[in-house]
């Protein structure tokens, strides 16, 4: 197959590029390559790519229509999109209100526009969020879930997006998966992330924060999981092209922050600086993703633990840092 994936030089989106290429997919790869974490990461992902013969990269904004309207004529075989670029981070929502909607909802919509002028395309799997759950207290978080209620912006536009996405497969039978995904961690991650800046904080021997005492919870979900379950998603379009799917997908697990802490503290042979703070309003008490529905798709059943998946990333952070 051919797919186009947005966001190629993302933390998710270089995996699923590593994982297509190789089991014999050709991936068309975009990104901007913006400046929201060290341009240096995402330059290196893309340097791992780059060398594949069936790989091919486009500097492209996924919010500039024109740019990628070009490129789906240009790559009009496409067989499949795996739409992951975004404006990520909950707390930089309070910042830089303006860029989640240009990235996260303009940038979706190009997607889906461009998409329907496929003639060939299989299926469009989007990134959502478990974001999208906002104050909702009952766990685990099931995809029949109301989801009305958004403590964040960045939660707000990825809502937003699942509602477009299922007026244009209603519209024009576009067959879509939307994905929430659930607090992914692991090698080559983003740095904005709670377990990485930890590890840098506790390395150099700064202060962390962690938030009422770190007994926030976490479905704490680890890469290689997260790319079986995307790539699971994409072979499985669904029967129904004017029905799209909304799934969830994390670890099935809940840790406390306290316990990531606490693994990457042995992990690194340092113990962390430790100052206390109330939760955030953008941050909830805590999430668990009930994974039956993809379980019963694709056959996803995650195997990592957080006591595993720690040490992992650990073990290529201090390479990275060291490098």
């Amino acid at each position: 197959m051919k797919i186009l994936v947005t966001g190629c030089a993302g933390f998710i989106g270089y995996h699923v590029a590593e994982a297509l290429l190789a089991r014999g997919d050709k991936v068309v790869g975009i990104d901007n390559l913006n400046d929201y974490y060290d341009v240096r990461l995402k330059q290196a992902r893309l340097d791992r790519l780059k060398p594949r013969t069936a790989f091919a990269f486009h500097r492209v904004d996924v919010a500039d229509k024109d740019a990628v309207g070009r490129l789906v004529i240009d790559h009009g075989d496409l067989d499949g999109i795996i739409h992951l670029a975004a404006q990520a981070g909950v707390r930089h929502s309070l910042v830089d209100p303006y860029t989640y909607v240009q990235a996260n909802v303009m940038g979706h919509l190009v997607v889906l526009e461009a998409a329907r002028r496929l003639p060939g395309l299989r299926h469009l799997v989007y990134a959502s969020t478990s974001s999208v759950y906002g104050a909702n207290t009952s766990l685990p978080f099931r995809e029949t879930d109301r989801v009305d209620t958004p403590v964040s912006l960045y939660a707000a536009t990825k809502r937003a997006d699942e509602l477009i996405s299922h007026a244009y497969a209603h519209l024009f039978g576009l067959p879509q998966t939307g994905l929430r995904f659930f607090t992914v961690y692991g090698p080559w991650g983003r740095p904005d992330m709670a377990y990485f800046s930890f590890a840098r904080a506790i390395m150099l021997g700064e202060p962390i924060t962690l938030y009422d005492d770190g007994r926030l919870r976490r479905d704490f979900t680890y890469i290689d999981d997260i790319v079986a379950g995307i790539v699971g998603s994409l072979d499985k379009p669904p029967e129904d092209s004017a029905v799209p799917r909304l799934l969830n997908i994390g670890n099935h697990r809940v840790e406390e922050v306290r316990e990531l802490v606490r693994l990457l503290e042995d992990a690194l042979g340092r113990k962390a600086i430790i100052r206390s703070a109330p939760r955030p309003a953008v941050d909830v008490a805590a999430t668990h993703a009930s994974v039956e529905a993809i379980g019963r798709l694709t056959g996803f059943s995650p195997s990592t633990p957080l006591a595993i998946g720690i040490p992992r990333f650990v073990s290529w952070f201090q390479t990275w840092r060291n490098g």
